[in-house]
C-alpha cells in the first residue's frame, strides 16, 4: 500500500493507541516532531522507530524545525544551542567567507544531531527577506535583507544539511519577509507590486529552486491574488512558485491548522490540494484534526508521487565530519565577531 499525501504531528512523547491505529490505517507519507515530542535522545530515537513501524516504511521521512535561535525543537540539556540565522548574516557583513563557513558548520552540526536520532528532514533553510515594519515572526530567523545575501547563506546552510545526510525544506516560498502579521495567528496581506516582489522576495528563492522540497507561505500577495494566500492560490503556485521562481520539487503547505487559513480543517485541506500543492502539513497533534486532514487527503500519485520519490532519492549518505572540531570552529567564528 502506498502513502497518503500528508505529513502529521502527534500529541506527545509516545504514541497513543488511537494514534497507532490511525497511522496504520491512514498511512501518512511522513511525520513532524515538536518540543512536545522530545525528552531524551533514546526516547526520540524510539519514537522515530515506532512512527516508521506504524506505516511499515523504514524510510518514511521524519521532519523537524531545527533552525537555531528561537526555533529549536531539540535543546539543552541533551542538545546544544545554535545561533539564529541573523548571526550568520551579521558575520557575513563583516567577513563574507566567515559568515558562510559559520552557516555551513551550524547546519552540518545540526544534521549530525538529527542523524543520531533517525530524523531525516530539517525544515531549513529560510529564504525570507524581512523589511522594516514587518512582523517579528521571521525577525532574527532571517539571514539578512538582501536577496543575494540571503540566497548565498541559505545555500551554505543547505550544503551543511545535505553533507550530513539530512534533506532540506526551503521556506516560506514565495516569501514571508514582508508579512505584517504572524500567520500562526492571522492572515498577512502584502500589497507590494509584482515587479518589486520579483526583485526582492522572489529573487531570494530563485537561486534555491533546485532544492528537493519547499514549504509555502500563508501570505496574501494582493497584486497577484487578493483573495487567497499563496498556500491556496493556484495563480501564485503556477505563475510564481513553479513559474518565475522555477521550483519543481515537492511542494508542501505550511501547517494547515494555522489561523491564517479560513474554513474548517477539511475545507483547508481540500483547498490546498485543489491549487496544486503536493503535500499537506498538519502539526498540532490534535487527533480530530488529524482525522479530518487524512479524510480529505488523496493517496500520493502522479507528479506528486514522482516529486516525493525524487526528493527522498536525493538524500545522500553523510560525509565524514569531526563534530568536536566543527563546534570549536563555529564558536571561534562567532566569538571573534562583533555579533557574539
Amino acid at each position: 500500500m502506498g502513502s497518503r499525501a500528508f505529513i502529521t504531528g502527534i500529541s506527545g512523547t509516545g504514541l497513543t493507541a488511537n494514534e497507532r491505529a490511525f497511522l496504520r490505517d491512514r498511512k501518512p507519507w511522513g511525520f513532524i516532531l515538536f518540543k512536545r515530542n522530545v525528552e531524551t535522545p533514546s526516547q526520540v530515537t524510539e519514537l522515530v522507530r515506532q512512527l516508521r513501524e506504524c506505516v511499515d516504511n523504514p524510510g518514511a521521512p521524519v521532519l523537524i524545525d531545527q533552525e537555531g535561535g528561537r526555533v529549536q525543537r531539540l535543546s539543552p540539556p541533551h542538545w546544544p544551542v545554535y545561533p539564529p540565522g541573523a548571526v550568520f548574516g551579521a558575520l557575513y557583513d563583516q567577513d563574507r567567507p566567515a559568515g558562510l563557513e559559520a552557516a555551513y558548520l551550524a547546519s552540518r552540526l545540526i544534521a549530525a544531531d538529527l542523524a543520531d536520532l533517525g530524523i531525516t528532514v530539517d525544515c531549513l533553510p529560510l529564504a525570507d527577506v524581512p523589511v522594516p515594519g514587518s512582523d517579528a515572526v521571521i525577525g532574527d530567523r532571517a539571514y539578512g535583507t538582501s536577496p543575494a545575501k540571503v540566497a548565498e547563506i541559505a545555500r551554505a546552510v543547505t550544503n551543511g544539511l545535505v553533507e550530513g545526510g539530512v534533506l532540506p525544506v526551503l521556506k516560506h516560498i514565495p516569501g514571508h519577509g514582508r508579512a505584517t502579521a504572524d500567520s500562526h495567528a492571522a492572515l498577512p496581506t502584502v500589497d507590494t507590486t509584482v515587479s518589486e516582489l520579483a526583485l526582492t522576495d522572489f529573487a531570494a528563492f530563485r537561486p534555491l529552486a533546485d532544492l528537493p522540497m519547499a514549504m509555502t507561505a500563508h501570505v496574501v500577495f494582493s497584486a497577484l491574488d487578493a483573495a487567497h494566500p499563496a498556500t491556496t492560490s493556484a495563480t501564485i503556485i503556477e505563475q510564481v512558485i513553479r513559474g518565475s521562481i522555477g521550483f519543481q520539487g515537492l511542494l508542501m503547505s505550511d501547517d494547515v491548522s494555522m489561523n491564517a487559513l479560513e474554513g474548517s480543517i477539511a475545507e483547508r485541506t481540500r483547498a490546498i490540494f485543489a491549487v496544486g500543492c503536493d503535500m499537506v502539513l498538519h502539526c498540532n497533534g490534535k487527533f480530530d484534526e488529524m482525522t479530518a486532514v487524512a479524510g480529505e487527503t488523496p493517496m500520493l500519485a502522479g507528479e506528486a508521487l514522482a516529486r516525493a520519490e525524487r526528493a527522498l532519492a536525493s538524500r545522500k549518505a553523510p560525509k565524514p565530519f569531526d563534530r568536536v572540531a566543527g563546534r570549536a570552529r563555529l564558536d571561534e567564528l562567532i566569538r571573534g565577531s562583533a555579533v557574539a
